[in-house]
């Protein structure tokens, strides 16, 4: 080996050693498995010839079942856990393993909480990902829209990134993230019930929540005793008690409005601790762009649903990350290059609310 080679096996192996050390602490995993959980179960009616040969055709499926509907969970219980599981709930457009990794393959929130000493549960909801096999009839087609989701998640304009953004910019990693995208297979009416029968299956957790992720992490807080506490990142909508939702904010996105229940439903949120954060890059008023006005007014909303729920004696906190000095970040900041930063800060908060 000449001298050249044995100095880019040096870098190499120093670059390595670098990217296995960003975690702190090393993790010790005394458990981890996967699960199915919910779901409905198929059968057609007759009798199973076993000489048939399955078709599309019903009668082809004579006396058989499909098994549909159900969320798909991996899990990793660390050593010394606190008392406390994480269940990690991913929003529209992706699946669970957003949570799990980054685009350039660092750790991933999942795992930067798991250090922290909690137990994680990450999802793939009813239709994504490892749970793609429902009861639904779709038809998925090659869209291409990826410089949409560019601007709608506050990356840039593309191809111009926002300035200061902690994504990493690199073409593999940009690559790598738009490749995590998966069908969307569901009605979506399946996400709550899936969240209910996490919480029957587990018993008491903190639900984590991404995007379109939000709002059924709202409704299974309220119908669930089990969840103990909401950690939601840029939550895509809000429940409120019927008497009081908020004026419905326009947008360029066709705008937002609050969703009511009642007000006995709503109570259930304020005994809960709740926390929101938000990244960068979001207007207060007059967006001029789809991901700005997008992000507006969830921003806006959000701030009406905290304040609903401190009215009610809860105990709500939004969190606009660029107040308390952390600049750069798009809608999925628990991915992008400080996800070590904002990590720390959700386990600072949950280590207040549950580890007392």
């Amino acid at each position: 080996m000449n001298r050249l080679a044995v100095l880019n096996f040096a870098l190499l192996s120093l670059m390595l050693v670098a990217t296995n050390s960003l975690l702190a602490k090393d993790i010790t995993i005394c458990r981890q498995g996967q699960f199915p959980v919910g779901g409905t179960t198929i059968q057609r009616e007759g009798t199973f010839n076993p000489d048939t040969f399955v078709g599309w055709a019903e009668q082809d499926q004579a006396g058989q079942s499909y098994r549909c509907d159900h969320a798909f969970a991996r899990y990793q219980i660390p050593a010394n856990a606190k008392n406390m599981p994480l269940v990690f709930v991913h929003g529209y457009g992706g699946d669970g393993v957003c949570w799990e990794t980054t685009p350039d393959d660092r750790p991933g929130f999942a795992t930067l909480l798991l250090a922290e000493g909690y137990p994680t549960y990450v999802l793939d909801l009813p239709g994504r990902g490892h749970a793609s096999r429902t009861s639904s009839t779709v038809t998925v087609e090659p869209v291409a829209d990826e410089m949409f989701w560019f601007d709608i998640w506050r990356m840039g304009i593309w191809p111009e990134w926002n300035e200061g953004i902690q994504f990493p910019k690199d073409s593999l990693s940009v690559s790598n993230f738009f490749r995590q995208m998966v069908p969307d297979l569901s009605n979506h009416q399946l996400d709550v019930p899936a969240l209910d029968a996490m919480a029957k299956r587990i018993g008491k957790q903190v639900l984590v929540t991404h995007s379109a992720g939000g709002f059924p992490g709202w409704m299974a807080a309220m119908r669930n005793p089990e969840v103990k506490g909401v950690v939601a990142i840029e939550p895509g909508g809000y429940v409120f008690p019927d008497s009081e939702i908020p004026a419905p904010l326009p947008g360029l996105t066709g705008g937002l409005k609050g969703v009511g229940v009642p007000m006995e439903q709503f109570l259930e949120l304020t005994k809960k601790p709740i926390v929101i954060y938000f990244g960068d890059y979001i207007p207060e008023s007059n967006a001029t762009t789809l991901g700005g006005s997008n992000w507006e007014v969830r921003l806006k909303m959000g701030r009406e649903f905290v304040a609903a729920i401190n009215r009610h004696g809860g105990d709500a906190t939004l969190i606009l990350l660029p107040e308390i000095g952390i600049k750069g970040n798009s809608h999925f900041l628990m991915q992008e290059l400080n996800n070590d930063v904002i990590a720390k800060l959700v386990a600072e908060w949950l280590d207040m609310k549950f580890q007392k």
